[in-house]
Parts: C-alpha cells; sequence; structure tokens
C-alpha cells in the first residue's frame, strides 16, 4: 500500500474547484444563467424546495401530487415556511417567503461549518482544502440552487458519520433524520451490520421509525402503501425525464435509456461509438456491484479491518453506480471518502472526489437552445444544453470511486486475515 500522500497536495485540487466556482459565478453575472449541468430551466431555481413547501402548506401532497418523500419534508417545511405565501402557487411563493430563502441560506451555511468541524477532527492537516472544495463544489452548489432538502439531510449525515460527536443516541437520532428525509440512505446505515455493530444499529432503527410515526400522525398522511405507489408513478415519469436524468447523473443507468426514450443520439454520436457504450457500460455497472459486494463480504469475516465510513461509502457508492436519485446525492459519499486518509485505494478515491467536485462542463454537441427567463438574474436569457464530457465523465469517477475503495478494502482485510482469525458467527 502506498505511502500517505503529504497534506499540501490536495491545495492544487482545491484550488481548482475554487477557480472552477469563480468561473461559474463570472459565467452567471455575463450571460444569466448557470451553465451545465446545473438545471436547464433558468426559471426554476429553488423550486424543489418551493414545491414542496407549496403542500406541505395544503392538503393533498400524497393523493395529488404522489410525493415519494416521508412525511418528514413537509413537517420540516411546514414549521419554515410563511403559509400566507402559498395562497397561489410555488412560483409566487418563492417570491414572497423570506423565512424559506433564509433557511435555504441558513442550511448551506450550517453544512459548511459542520463539514469543517468533520474534517478538522479527521485530519487537521487537509481540512480547509477539502471545506473549501465540498461547500463550493458542483454537489453542493447543485443542491444549493434547487433549494432541495438534502441541504437539511447532509447537515444530519455529517452528525450521525462524522466525528461530531460521540454520543450514541445523537448519532441515532441524526441517522434516523437522514433517513426520514431520504430513504436510500438506509444503505450506509447498513454498515453497521457489516460491522456486527448491533446496537447502534438497533438504535438508529428505533429512532427512525419512532420519527416516522411521529412525522406520519402530523401530516396525516404518507403511509408506507401511499409512498410504494407513488414511487411506481414516479419511475413512470422519470422515463419521460431521461435527459434530466443524464444531465447529471451518479449513473450510467440513464444514459442507457437515451435511444429508447427517443433522443437522436445518432445526429452527434457515430452508430458504432452508441453501440459500444450499449454494450460496454452494463458490463461496467454489473462488474462494479460485485466488487463492491466481493469487498463487504470480505468486511463481514474481518469486521474490525474498515472504518465504518469506507464499509458505508462502498454500500452507498454500490446504489449510486446501480441507479441515479440525483447528482447532488453523491455529496453524501463525497463526504464519506474525504474522511479517509489519502493512502492507498482512499487516494485514487479522494483523487476522484475532487473532480467530481469541479463546477461547469465541457460541451460536445447542443441539442436544446433555449429562450427563457432567469430568475437569479431576472433578465431573459438564450441558454444552450447538449452532451458533454460530465456525462460520460461523472459517473464514471463515481465507479472508480467504488472500485478502489473495495479494492484497497479486499486488500486490508486480507493483511488483517495474517493477524486475526475470521469471525464467522453474528457475535462482534
Amino acid at each position: 500500500m502506498s505511502a500517505r500522500a503529504h497534506p499540501s497536495a490536495e491545495w492544487l485540487p482545491a484550488a481548482a474547484v475554487v477557480a472552477s466556482a469563480a468561473y461559474t459565478l463570472w459565467f452567471l453575472l455575463a450571460r444569466g444563467y448557470l451553465p451545465q449541468p446545473f438545471v436547464f430551466d433558468t426559471n426554476d431555481t429553488f423550486m424543489d424546495w418551493f414545491n414542496t413547501a407549496y403542500w406541505a402548506n395544503r392538503p393533498g401532497a400524497y393523493d395529488v401530487w404522489r410525493s415519494i418523500y416521508p412525511p418528514l419534508s413537509f413537517v420540516f417545511l411546514d414549521l419554515t415556511t410563511l403559509p400566507g405565501c402559498y395562497v397561489s402557487g410555488p412560483f409566487h411563493a418563492r417570491d414572497c417567503d423570506w423565512l424559506a430563502k433564509a433557511v435555504i441560506g441558513g442550511a448551506y451555511a450550517l453544512d459548511a461549518a459542520l463539514l469543517w468541524i468533520a474534517f478538522s477532527r479527521s485530519d487537521p492537516r487537509t481540512a480547509l482544502p477539502r471545506t473549501l472544495a465540498f461547500a463550493l463544489g458542483l454537489p453542493m452548489l447543485f443542491t444549493l440552487e434547487r433549494g432541495n432538502l438534502i441541504l437539511v439531510g447532509f447537515a444530519a449525515f455529517v452528525i450521525a458519520y462524522g466525528p461530531i460527536t460521540r454520543s450514541l443516541a445523537w448519532r441515532s437520532v441524526a441517522s434516523a433524520v437522514t433517513i426520514n428525509f431520504k430513504p436510500y440512505l438506509i444503505l450506509p446505515a447498513l454498515a453497521g451490520a457489516v460491522r456486527r455493530e448491533w446496537r447502534p444499529l438497533e438504535l438508529a432503527g428505533i429512532a427512525t421509525v419512532a420519527l416516522y410515526l411521529l412525522t406520519l400522525a402530523w401530516v396525516g398522511a404518507g403511509s408506507p402503501g401511499e409512498v410504494v405507489s407513488n414511487m411506481a408513478n414516479w419511475v413512470q415519469f422519470l422515463t419521460g425525464q431521461v435527459w434530466n436524468e443524464v444531465n447529471y447523473s451518479t449513473s450510467y443507468a440513464p444514459l442507457l435509456q437515451m435511444r429508447g426514450a427517443g433522443l437522436p443520439l445518432l445526429e452527434f454520436l457515430p452508430s458504432r461509438t452508441v453501440e459500444g457504450i450499449e454494450a460496454v457500460l452494463p458490463m461496467v455497472i454489473r462488474s462494479t456491484q460485485l466488487v463492491a459486494l466481493a469487498a463487504l463480504a470480505a468486511a463481514w469475516l474481518q469486521p474490525r479491518a474498515l472504518p465504518h465510513a469506507r464499509i458505508a461509502a462502498i454500500l452507498l457508492g454500490a446504489y449510486l453506480v446501480t441507479q441515479s436519485p440525483g447528482g447532488y446525492t453523491q455529496a453524501f459519499l463525497l463526504f464519506l471518502v474525504l474522511l479517509e486518509p489519502a493512502k492507498g485505494g482512499a487516494a485514487v478515491a479522494i483523487g476522484c472526489a475532487y473532480l467530481l467536485c469541479l463546477v461547469g462542463d465541457w460541451p460536445l454537441a447542443t441539442i436544446l437552445n433555449l429562450e427563457l427567463k432567469s430568475w437569479l438574474t431576472d433578465r431573459p436569457v438564450t441558454p444552450q444544453f447538449g452532451l458533454t464530457v460530465g456525462h460520460f465523465a461523472r459517473p464514471g469517477l463515481i465507479v472508480a470511486i467504488v472500485w478502489a475503495l473495495s479494492l484497497d478494502a479486499i486488500v486490508r482485510v486480507a493483511k488483517a486475515h495474517r493477524w486475526y482469525q475470521p469471525v464467522l458467527g453474528f457475535a462482534a
């Protein structure tokens, strides 16, 4: 295994991320809108927040809007919005509800502060470049522009998985909050099962169920049956939104759906290239799932050979490679990666994390020419969006992270076998 990289080596990629963020700000001021991979509807800024808040202030979130969010999202937004602003519609509310916009900004600032604390306690020498790159990187800025509730759930995620508190109770509650905001975050919580840490897993499970029942009673809707039914409807909706999914994805899965969705790929790429992509990418996804599974099996045999964050990262990374719940969800994975020291396979994963934080994209071919209004600059704009390098590179970097962490994990477990017998039972 390679020696640990010198902390100063991380200043160069961190500076590149800051420079890319500065360029994006210049682009916004000069052209009036944010470039790819930010959402091409330039009038839709913050609307993940306000569309959800609209239904938090009226009945029908599950039977009319067909929401897939657990009830906690609606309870939180009910408590942090001004009800009088939601009489006519969510776009009016965005201009009216100053409290909601303050909460969005406050959540982003809290995330940045918690990142600094977590990275400082993990490794003070690399804390500043990692905090700057993360706070100003694409996943967090994309989440901020969308006003997605990841902004709130991420703070709880840092408390649950970072070196913020030693209190098992607080970490259990924080884990429950993350799962009730984003149910797929049950995957990193299962790292406790791989490590045979049953007590923390039990407490987190109890807290998750208790929080869900409390918020379900508050909202009066959002039962498991309703959420599952709406999830099926949501999958059908996404089938018609392939371009939105491809634009900023953690997985190659949406890219494989482009031809089936009727998008004219052959106008921009040779047919052999398209056929090669369609043949190779499923093998990339499947092989990554298998190497992650091998690493988790190895970790089960030597539950103390790997830290909790490593196992959580492999579990979450395997899911993000399989399907994409949105590009901004990689923020959770990148946080777990950046808790690692830069040595061995983790050094490769950290390098990929910095690349994923770079803001902006490299266009290959224009598909959409639009005439819209930009809410951020309050003026008409003519954005162009199309195929970019990022559509291919970003899911590949997630794949590389999973491979690097998994192979390194297998090596570490193999070395641990020299000194300790594998644990085959269920006791820790």
